[in-house]
């Protein structure tokens, strides 16, 4: 356990040189270590890959005043983690939450364990480590006091940070105890005692507030974008328009001119694929970002559009519609579904669309890099400190021991900043520079025309009826580029991960059933989106659900409930033909009670079945994604000229158990907000190669008059801490969309099958 007595009274985000300068002067009070053997930092402390290092002298401090801080070494973006982390393990250490403090770790996978902050894991993968990290310190605290005083350790109890001897009622703070604790054996993981879920002071209550809350508030939090170095220029930089271009050749005279410029300087691209590279392009480096901007305007620069300077949305769409209306890989497959389809007594059909999305995060891309005696440090919002550090390495040439990554808040990821080619950008521009220290910052536009995009897809269900309506046979078509596209030269369909996302793991309790990957390939940056391809499978899924209970002449969530059938446990892995998550084996049990439960919390919520007047109807879709079990229940009035207007969404949510029910709440509310704004306005659209949307006025997002009037959030109880843990961040988004046209439909009549709604809805 490790301490720096630097830190103030807020919270801040604290380099690696400023914590380890805190060792060497004295401040490590408490150090205490987990043995970690080789398969542990392998398989963290839960057994999950590339997880956290259970080892409390890394992540724990506690200082001669009693301060105790923790490392948290998962990003910030909104999420909670900062807070949600050090809350685990001060319950289970028994601190005093005031007395708590958070330090951010920097990139160094080495001795944390994996960084990357994505797959709505840092907590359910966590969770157990962390609270064996504040259980194994605070049982050594009692065995130091328990020394001092002569008594056995059972007479002594560690209480709202400081240890009490029961029967003599003497009490030592933990600052009085750290020293002497230091130097006793560490407790092995088997003789630590957890404790009962019924004393747990802040796990699963809500009235912990947000650990950065007030700095962000008061605007004293520090993003990637406010990084202040002395003797730093800025810089821009003009990337290739087209995904795969490259510049032919460039005249910078007029920019050279321009008041407060500096230098250009060319970055060499990178042959595709390139997944956390920058795209190449040249740098324009000024005296502050204006004059940056204004002479990146002045650069002359002819392009060489390279291998993707044709694509077209309105193509590719089509082509997508021609690879879904023909055979595909199968990746499931049960019973005879085309015997099934043949002699079903009604057949429904439908395509589903979804477009290329934009993370439009609120801080775009940025990022801080100098270079100086061999050794490269950098400040950036990043989501993958580790990946940072390694790439900064190798594009560098520098020892990656030589490279530091300090991680600040992040304004928004969602899986865009999980790729920090933003970040090797300014390290580039910097070593033109002869190391000074650089800002990289991205614009909207750049942002917006140069990001990871969320697939394309295309969606084709087929379904054989019986006379009673109920559904005998269902083929699946899914057709989008693959996130693999980044990463290798020609992969052409879903990876297993991309496929398990509620494709080959549809729920419902179907005999026939088969799924059919046809190829889709990627012209385009495709990248990791807040839900993934849960997002498309989710909305065609859900949406052809509904479309089947129209056709049945069914209450849209009695025939959701009949789909997803009686409460049964599925192994996923058994219904696909191949499938190699790599993930802990939560993520394969599907629980159909679970599912069915959040269906109806969400109708009973909303008060499924009442009265609704003219242009008025309710939706539902229930989604599983990420461990956690989700249904949204919309309500909309779709006015005579088209306007949609949404009083009420209910989303009823299963995560098993709550470590931080406030965060999770406010998590729904944010998904619920992004996924009304994805259904309704969300697409980023391809016209030669080029985005034809470069800002909020194209690229919109729903303003506050558009947003739900009303959001409740009910969360499903789960009292047993045993259980696995469900991801919070995004599972709420998935059913959204599906629950929101299907509202549409019991309002209007009218089927949306293609997102987004936008003008739809105009009569």
């Amino acid at each position: 356990m490790r301490h720096d007595p630097t830190f103030g009274a807020t919270i801040a985000n604290v380099s690696r040189r400023a914590f380890l300068t805190g060792i060497a002067a004295g401040s490590l009070i408490l150090s205490v270590g987990l043995p970690v053997r080789a398969e542990e930092q392998k398989y963290a402390g839960d057994g999950m890959p590339n997880g956290l290092r259970e080892d409390p002298k890394i992540f724990i401090a506690i200082a001669e005043d009693g301060t105790v801080t923790v490392l948290c070494h998962r990003s910030e973006m909104g999420q909670g983690v900062r807070t949600s982390w050090p809350l685990v393990v001060a319950d289970e250490l028994d601190a005093d939450w005031s007395r708590v403090k958070v330090a951010q770790a920097p990139g160094d996978e080495a001795r944390f364990g994996n960084q990357d902050t994505d797959g709505s894991r840092s907590m359910r993968h966590h969770f157990m480590t962390l609270r064996r990290m504040g259980a194994a310190a605070r049982q050594m605290l009692e065995q130091a006091a328990a020394n001092q005083w002569g008594v056995p350790v059972a007479e002594v109890k560690a209480t709202n940070h400081e240890v009490v001897h029961k029967a003599s009622n003497r009490r030592l703070g933990y600052g009085e105890l750290a020293k002497a604790a230091a130097d006793l054996p560490v407790p092995p993981r088997e003789s630590l005692a957890l404790k009962h879920p019924s004393e747990f002071r802040y796990i699963g209550k809500s009235e912990t507030p947000l650990i950065d809350g007030f700095d962000i508030t008061t605007g004293k939090a520090q993003y990637g974008i406010d990084t202040q170095l002395d003797g730093m220029v800025y810089a821009v930089v003009a990337r290739p328009p087209v995904f795969g271009g490259t510049v032919k050749s460039y005249d910078d005279a007029e920019t050279l001119k321009v008041p407060g410029v500096l230098k250009t300087v060319a970055i060499e691209p990178t042959p595709a694929p390139a997944v956390f590279q920058p795209l190449g392009g040249v740098a324009v480096v000024a005296t502050n970002t204006w004059a940056a901007i204004k002479g990146r305007e002045a650069l002359k620069i002819e392009w060489d559009d390279g291998p993707n300077a044709s694509y077209s949305s309105e193509e590719h769409k089509a082509s997508l519609e021609t690879a879904v209306r023909n055979p595909g890989t199968v990746v499931r497959e049960d019973g005879d579904t085309d015997k099934a389809l043949g002699s079903a007594a009604k057949r429904v059909e439908a395509e589903y669309y979804i477009p290329h999305l934009a993370h439009a995060t609120m801080e775009p891309p940025a990022a801080v890099v100098r270079i100086a005696g061999g050794k490269c440090e950098a400040w950036a919002c990043v989501q993958s400190p580790q990946a940072t550090r390694d790439h900064l390495s190798q594009r560098l040439g520098i020892p990656v021991e030589n490279v530091t990554v300090n991680v600040t808040l992040l304004g928004g990821g969602f899986g865009r900043k999980s790729k920090p080619d933003y970040v090797v950008e300014a390290a580039l521009i910097s070593k033109g520079m002869d190391g000074k220290p650089v800002k990289v910052t991205w614009t909207r536009e750049d942002d917006i025309t140069n990001d990871y995009f969320h697939a394309v897809s295309m969606e084709r269900i087929e379904a054989g009826l019986d006379e009673s309506g109920k559904p005998v046979a269902w083929l699946h078509r899914s057709a989008a580029p693959t996130i693999l596209s980044i990463f290798a030269p020609d992969p052409k369909q879903e990876a297993d991960f991309e496929l398990a996302m509620g494709l080959i793991d549809m729920p419902f309790d179907i005999p026939n059933v088969r799924v059919e990957n046809p190829q889709a390939a990627a012209h385009t940056r495709i990248g990791w989106f807040r839900s993934v391809y849960n997002i498309p499978h989710a909305f065609a899924v859900q949406s052809f659900a509904a479309e089947l209970a129209a056709a049945a002449g069914r209450d849209q969530k009695d025939y959701l409930l009949e789909l997803i059938g009686p409460p049964r446990q599925v192994d996923t892995r058994k219904l696909a033909v191949t499938w190699n998550y790599g993930e802990d084996p939560a993520v394969y049990l599907l629980e159909t009670k679970r599912l069915r439960g959040v269906v109806e919390t969400a109708a009973e919520a909303i008060q499924w079945g009442r009265s609704m007047p003219k242009g008025s109807g309710l939706g539902i879709a229930a989604h599983r994604s990420f461990v956690t079990y989700v249904a949204a229940a919309v309500e909309v009035e779709v006015s005579e000229n088209g306007a949609l207007t949404i009083p009420r969404v209910d989303i009823a949510v299963d995560c098993g158990p709550q470590i931080n029910p406030d965060r999770i709440r406010s998590q729904m509310e944010g998904a619920v907000v992004m996924g009304v704004s994805l259904a309704t306005l969300g697409e980023i659209t391809f016209k030669n190669g080029r985005t034809e949307q470069a800002n909020f006025d194209t690229f919109e997002v729903t303003r506050i008059d558009a947003a739900p009037k009303e959001i409740h959030v009910h969360l499903m109880p789960a009292s047993d801490y045993n259980l696995p843990l469900g991801g919070v961040g995004e599972p709420g988004v998935p059913p959204i969309a599906p629950a929101l046209t299907n509202a549409i439909f019991a309002a209007t009549g009218k089927r949306i099958r293609r997102l987004p709604i936008r003008d739809q809805l105009a009569t």
